[in-house]
């Protein structure tokens, strides 16, 4: 017999010392003829698990995340963190206490990605599209006969079901499985929708059974062939917008031998990651305010949020954040008056005071949408005004999933608001949130704010600066001409600092991407309003060629701060 430390796959170390005391002090008593790791190392704030010994939670030693009452069972012996069906021995577990533990103390929001085989991942959960019939019976065969079946008799007994959940058994080194229905498509915006929708199902069924981590397949990467920009984009988002609903440990896993597609999940976790902190644009209209940032809608401190009844992915979102009874009431209500224009409902969990669901359904003509939109304005705007609200959050509605044009929605919404604020002259602050990760929606929105602005209502173009040329071909790129006052401006400017440490300058070069100065030019303004003063320094940043690339066309990423 063998004495361990106590971890198991749930042991929470704190940092707290009398629990940790505690947690060093109970141990399990494991009978088997096979090695067990003896760890006794204890880190604080880890979840720790035992190598060779797999204990789940069907299996009653773990009934749940709270004590272990002295309980005993009989298990498989596993290698390598795997369920090894040619080689299974007898272990006797005996549990002494686990401290009780919350879900919030246990695990928070984290993404990661790496190269691997989703059978092989130590988590509380696998996802499985069952759709892909690779995956779909490589998982199942190494889960062996009791998978088999159990999956067939969910199948047959869960037909409306989005999720068909099942025990992990086998070779399958997760503790459940999740089977989702998933198909692709050629259209990008339906695809879009079908993997957020995936996605959303999956969290969310995971989030209702408790579950700390789950791991899900690239879907679409493999023999679908979609494009993996745009799979990895819309899962890097979907993934982070749950992630403020239901807090767990969430893993892509990329085949072993598509580097690329890993590489791309990566590179939109770190675009994802640095637009998140973007900050916001605003511009004063009247005694009105009217400003755009990159958030969760649900954790805006306004008077009023806004949802549509249409966007079903919003107003999951909503109705999970804001509480049960929430969602009850918003039921009740639609079903005592289906036809209603608005539904009104407290705020639950919410920091706002009300919420406001207008009904609302986009149009492929461009005429209507735009008289759906402005309707859709004018009505919250009237009920703000009722309830003798000062403050509203608006989504960017019509920009996800629904796929209307980014450019005539901003237009649009952002005009009738500063209508609205005109002819009512009213002092209300209007937010709008767009998700992190939607770079585009937030740069269309803050263009639109900003050429509200008198000098430059007429066009965008005219707040470029007057050297900007165009080019054939619209590289971003442009030569600066040698001798030319841009030129020796530059130069001369450089030379202050680095003079001696460089042998020439071999040409320069003026990146024009409207884009990035779009935003740089609505921040700047805003900063020299609350400032009063000029603040703005030229910098220099040295970097490589790849480096250089990347910053012309993304921007600086923040993520990597302090770390050159």
């Amino acid at each position: 017999m063998k004495r361990c430390a106590y971890p198991t796959d749930l042991l929470l170390a704190d940092d707290n010392l009398s629990k940790r005391r505690r947690l060093e002090a109970d141990t399990i008593n494991v009978h088997s003829t096979s090695n067990v790791v003896n760890d006794p190392t204890l880190h604080s704030g880890a979840i720790f698990h035992l190598p060779t010994a797999r204990f789940n939670h069907q299996d009653g030693i773990v009934p749940s995340y709270g004590h272990l009452n002295n309980e005993s069972s009989s298990r498989r012996t596993v290698s390598n963190g795997c369920h090894d069906s040619d080689a299974v021995k007898q272990t006797t577990v005996t549990a002494i206490v686990l401290p009780e533990t919350t879900r919030d103390e246990v695990v928070t929001g984290s993404i990661s990605i790496h190269q691997g085989d989703l059978i092989a991942e130590d988590t509380d959960v696998i996802v499985v599209c069952r759709s892909s019939r690779t995956i779909r019976e490589s998982v199942l065969e190494a889960g062996g006969y009791l998978m088999k079946l159990s999956y067939n008799n969910e199948l047959n007994n869960s037909s409306t079901d989005p999720v068909i959940s099942i025990a992990a058994t086998g070779q399958v080194c997760a503790r459940k499985a999740y089977f989702l229905a998933w198909k692709p498509s050629v259209d990008a915006d339906t695809l879009r929708q079908s993997v957020s929708t995936f996605i959303c199902d999956a969290m969310s069924k995971a989030a209702s059974e408790n579950v700390r981590s789950i791991a899900f397949p690239a879907i679409g990467c493999g023999g679908y062939g979609c494009t993996i920009s745009l799979i990895a984009q819309t899962m890097v988002e979907a993934i982070s917008q749950q992630l403020t609903l239901y807090p767990m440990a969430v893993s892509v896993v990329t085949q072993s031998d598509r580097t690329d597609v890993c590489n791309e999940f990566r590179k939109q976790v770190n675009l994802f990651q640095s637009t998140s902190q973007t900050e916001s644009v605003a511009l004063g209209i009247g005694t009105g305010m009217i400003e755009v940032q990159m958030g969760d809608i649900t954790q805006q401190n306004v008077d009023v949020i806004i949802g549509s009844s249409s966007s079903r992915i919003l107003r999951r979102s909503i109705m999970s954040a804001a509480g049960a009874d929430v969602q009850m009431a918003y039921g009740d209500q639609c079903e005592k008056n289906p036809s209603a224009l608005i539904v009104s409902l407290q705020p639950g969990r919410l920091p706002c005071k009300q919420i406001f669901f207008v009904k609302w359904q986009p149009d492929s003509d461009e005429k209507l949408l735009q008289q759906s939109l402005i309707d859709f304005v004018w009505t919250v705007i009237q009920n703000v005004i009722s309830y003798k609200y000062t403050s509203v959050a608006f989504p960017a509605i019509g920009c996800g999933n629904h796929a209307c044009s980014v450019d005539l929605v901003a237009k649009t919404i952002i005009n009738e608001i500063k209508h609205q604020l005109n002819i009512r002259n009213i002092p209300l602050s209007v937010k709008f949130i767009v998700l992190p990760g939607r770079q585009n929606v937030y740069d269309e929105f803050s263009k639109q704010v900003v050429s509200l602005n008198e000098d430059s209502r007429s066009s965008i173009s005219r707040i470029l600066p007057s050297n900007w040329t165009q080019s054939a071909d619209n590289s971003l790129r442009c030569l600066v001409p040698f001798n030319t006052q841009e030129y020796n401006s530059i130069a001369n400017d450089f030379d202050q600092t680095m003079n001696g440490r460089y042998t020439s300058i071999l040409r320069i070069e003026r990146i024009q991407n409207v884009r990035w100065f779009v935003q740089y030019f609505a921040h700047s303004r805003e900063f020299n309003k609350r400032l009063n003063e000029n603040t703005e320094r030229r910098l220099y940043h040295g970097c490589s060629h790849s480096a250089a690339d990347s910053i012309i066309q993304d921007c600086f990423n923040r993520s990597f701060a302090g770390t050159h």
